[in-house]
């Protein structure tokens, strides 16, 4: 279940739509006709003929899905919709076979979870109810209280950790990481169990002054049960442009397998039960 809504503004998010709490319009440019439908459609003014396209004024856009529903080929749709508790749960029983055969359950992830802490506590405190297991995928950028409010109702965290140097962590991702690190260390001394996810990112969080800084963050929690290294993608640059932002590394590659291996190599080596790909 991914979740609208997030404090931090990753160069290399792949999820750029969950970013804005609100709903938000995303074109499919190569699906459009250069119809117009579009535009007689928007009650706002919001779209408009600009050199033979319609192109949407995201300062006036309500996200209303007008346009979308009026699209007759398919190139306008609306990321992000209002659910109840229910409503959620109702799609979540539909998948119990698979999560009783696998040992699965529910995930929340985003965005951030956390920024919609009421919504998320009640769906796992249902979710617990029903004899789901549960797991929160977080960027752990929240106030504790908000972890307080849900940490017993939660089996697995997926506790991201990018970087552990809060300037740079700010830089690249648009908050410091103190709060962050100290909810993860709290959250480890009360016992709860915890897979480190961390990002490899060429040229940004690869570098082997983070990689050993996470090494030591990692190696002081006493409740880890994993590290899971995931390698930088660009598979979400098309999203930016759908949504008509600009992507922040459009030249960087993905890290190759020995760089991979090598951290990896690293972090086993400080004896960290470390997996590359996201998989141990």
């Amino acid at each position: 279940m991914f979740l609208k809504g997030c404090a931090l503004s990753c160069w290399w998010c792949h999820n750029p739509e969950s970013q804005a709490a609100r709903p938000e319009v995303v074109l499919h440019e190569q699906r459009c006709i250069r119809c117009g439908a579009c535009v007689a459609a928007c009650p706002h003014g919001a779209v408009a003929w600009v050199d033979g396209a319609p192109l949407t004024d995201r300062t006036r856009c309500e996200a209303c899905g007008t346009c979308a529903a009026t699209c007759y080929a398919g190139a306008r749709e609306v990321a992000g919709r209002e659910m109840s508790v229910e409503q959620v749960m109702e799609a979540v029983e539909r998948d119990r076979p698979f999560y009783e055969e696998s040992g699965g359950g529910v995930t929340l992830s985003g965005g951030e979870p956390l920024r919609q802490p009421a919504f998320t506590a009640a769906v796992l405190r249902e979710a617990k109810r029903r004899g789901l297991h549960t797991a929160l995928d977080t960027c752990g950028h929240a106030p504790w209280r908000e972890f307080e409010r849900l940490r017993q109702d939660v089996d697995l965290f997926l506790y991201d950790l990018k970087l552990v140097d809060s300037v740079r962590h700010r830089r690249y991702t648009g908050v410091g990481s103190a709060r962050i690190l100290a909810n993860l260390r709290e959250l480890s001394r009360l016992g709860h169990r915890i897979v480190l996810r961390v990002p490899i990112v060429p040229g940004i969080t690869d570098d082997p002054e983070n990689v050993a800084a996470v090494c030591t963050v990692a190696a002081a929690l006493p409740n880890l049960a994993g590290v899971d290294l995931l390698p930088y993608h660009s598979i979400g640059a098309g999203k930016y442009r759908r949504l008509d932002r600009t992507y922040r590394l459009p030249h960087t590659d993905a890290p190759t397998r020995r760089r991979m291996d090598e951290i990896g190599s690293t972090m086993a080596a400080a004896g960290l039960p470390v997996g590359t790909d996201g998989l141990r």
